[in-house]
């Protein structure tokens, strides 16, 4: 069935309702599972509209989940889901079918596959390209455990070009281990997928030849059916490309519909009578049985909410920071020849479409391959251009190596726009920017920003593109503050501070407030509530830089400061609080000193709004804490 619209009423579907385990799937007859799965994609429609949340992925795996839980002993047989946008399909057929109106909702089911959610979900995900080499552990742990059972993991043509994913796939053959892969191939990842390797796969459906399994297990060749022929708009292959991953050593199946399920049942039941590294190809499509989805694939990666409230109409709505990146990288494009821009496969999410379209010839998407993204730009700025490096802070995460010895070590010219910083609310712990300050600021040569508003922003990148080496600003998923963005960019002062509020002045005893990045404009809320409670004066400094910091202006304002607090939108531990301490440790001022971020945990999803206030971090919890410190401190005097 093709459906055109979401549905606001929950549909009927009485063989879904009746599957609470997938055992209860294993025993119906073959012949229901295609209306399993179109019952199973209309609850689908039906929850991504209530919930939002990832949803062209999901929809596009429907017959794969319904024949992998058919054919496969789960919970005893390990499915490995590789980054988790796909996972919803399986959520529903383990036991959480009525929980996935809640899903990336405070309390609700995780976005992504979560080991303490289900002994369904055996690996905990977010970030791609790791299930084959979770499902090798898992394989090589069971053979070591003499306790044999199928591992299959799932993973997308996106997430295989990364180099994790042939690591792992190079290590399986060396160990000869009983794994299954299945690619889902849908040319696309966030974005369109780019790269060799997609026009490797193009070429393979182009050759024209489908390796097909009989019921023995036997592989045998077969002339492609026509529905693969108009699937790829790729250019024809050429006699070059032969079979990467039998090359590699595994034995390689396909490619299948990836939405006919009973050819799917088919297929993997006899795969089963295999052993070693298998990978069976198959073809599916992002948004599969949603028109509209299935016609703008991109735009249907993800979803709000259909019964959100409404949004009160405003004069003007602020720029998110990605936009303020995306436009600054044009801006300065066009005033230096020098700027070259790199994004491991989020072109869209940072940005940078406007950019990709004027200067194409500027502009790499190295796909998902952050240590790539990373070393790729240390080798430009050796040639003396100026790349920019647009990545989210939980993806940097995984160039880190890259961004001491390739960047920093070597004090190469590269600029850092590190988008989702802080909390990014539903999307949960494994994408949370909370680390960013920590692992970058024990790195010599390296500058660290962070704006308070949306107009910083553009003068930071404007600031770190101009320093003749490592910087790095980074700022936080959403919308700004509303402020007016000033078109001239000027540089700051690297390592200068700014005052921005100081309330109650008159008053003797002093509060002072270092606030950095998203924390400023809030810290000012509550230093006013403060002054006025308390009949103190309290400062706020807009710290700006993580790296170096003002300790100039710090040991101005110590001789007459009473209390220190440091808010940081980032784990306490490490962060930028503690750069302070370690600064006045050193120079031996004495002071009491109250950091506030985030604790040492990993948050569960909720909204940015409410994981703020959980943490205390919004204006109440800030005012809250400094107060409970000052009486505190108060009673010791």
């Amino acid at each position: 069935m093709l459906y055109t619209e979401i549905p606001a009423q929950r549909p009927v579907t009485p063989l879904l309702d009746g599957i609470d385990h997938p055992q209860q799937l294993r025993q119906l007859a073959q012949s229901q599972l295609a209306q399993v799965a179109d019952q199973l994609r209309q609850y689908i429609l039906y929850a991504a509209g209530q919930s939002g949340g990832h949803f062209g992925a999901n929809l596009g795996v429907i017959e794969l989940t319904v024949a992998l839980h058919y054919c496969f002993n789960t919970p005893n047989d390990r499915l490995i889901w590789d980054v988790g946008h796909q996972a919803y399909p399986h959520k529903v057929l383990t036991g959480r079918r009525e929980q996935l109106t809640t899903i990336r909702a405070k309390n609700g089911l995780a976005a992504f596959p979560a080991r303490e959610e289900s002994e369904f979900d055996t690996f905990g995900v977010g970030h791609s390209s790791t299930a084959i080499s979770a499902g090798l552990g898992m394989a090589l742990a069971r053979r070591y455990q003499q306790s044999a059972c199928e591992v299959v993991a799932i993973v997308g043509d996106g997430a295989m070009t990364a180099g994790m994913a042939f690591e792992a796939m190079n290590d399986a053959v060396a160990h000869q281990a009983d794994l299954i892969v299945i690619l889902n191939d849908n040319d696309m990842s966030i974005s369109c997928s780019t790269g060799g390797f997609a026009q490797h796969l193009a070429a393979i459906w182009e050759k024209g030849q489908l390796v097909n399994i009989d019921a023995d297990g036997q592989a045998f060749i077969q002339s492609h059916p026509d529905w693969c022929y108009t699937s790829r708009l790729h250019k024809p292959a050429t006699d070059a490309a032969d079979n990467l991953f039998k090359a590699i050593g595994f034995d390689y199946f396909g490619p299948f519909d990836g939405h006919d399920v009973n050819q799917l049942v088919t297929v993997f039941e006899a795969l089963k009578k295999r052993k070693g590294p298998r990978l069976i190809h198959i073809y599916t499509k992002k948004g599969k049985g949603f028109a509209p989805a299935e016609a703008d694939q991109i735009k249907y990666h993800a979803v709000s909410r259909t019964n959100s409230a409404p949004v009160v109409a405003q004069a003007t709505v602020a720029p998110k920071y990605s936009e303020v990146f995306g436009q600054w990288l044009c801006d300065q494009a066009e005033q230096d020849s020098r700027l070259l821009a790199i994004t491991p496969a989020m072109c869209e999410g940072s940005g940078m479409m406007q950019f990709a379209k004027q200067y194409p010839d500027r502009y790499f998407d190295v796909a998902i391959a952050e240590q790539h993204a990373v070393t790729l730009a240390a080798g430009m700025a050796c040639e003396g251009l100026k790349p920019v490096v647009a990545i989210y802070s939980t993806f940097l995460q995984r160039g880190y190596d890259q961004l001491v010895h390739d960047v920093a070590l070597q004090n190469l010219d590269v600029t850092f726009g590190i988008d989702r910083a802080g909390l990014v609310g539903e999307d949960g712990p494994t994408h949370a920017g909370a680390y960013d300050y920590a692992y970058m600021r024990t790195v010599p040569n390296i500058v660290i920003m962070a704006p308070k508003d949306e107009n910083e922003c553009r003068q930071m990148l404007h600031t770190a593109y101009l320093y003749p080496g490592p910087a790095a600003v980074r700022y936080p998923r959403g919308n700004g503050l509303g402020v007016e963005i000033q078109q001239q960019m000027t540089a700051m002062e690297i390592g200068k501070a700014e005052s921005v509020a100081c309330f109650q002045a008159q008053h003797d005893e002093k509060i002072t407030i270092l606030a950095f990045g998203s924390r400023v404009s809030v810290a000012v809320t509550a230093a006013e509530q403060l002054a006025a409670a308390l009949e103190v004066a309290v400062q706020v400094i807009n710290m700006r830089f993580v790296k170096p910091l003002d300790t100039q202006l710090i040991c101005s304002v110590a001789a007459t400061t009473h209390l220190f607090v440091t808010v940081e939108e980032h784990a306490v531990m490490a962060g930028a609080g503690s750069a302070v301490n370690e600064f006045l440790a050193q120079a031996q001022i004495v002071k009491p000193i109250l950091n506030l971020g985030l604790p040492d945990e990993f948050l569960p999803q909720a909204s940015h709004a409410e994981m703020l206030k959980d943490c205390g971090l919004d204006a109440g919890g800030i005012q809250n804490a400094i107060h409970q410190a000052w009486l505190k401190l108060l009673q010791t005097v």
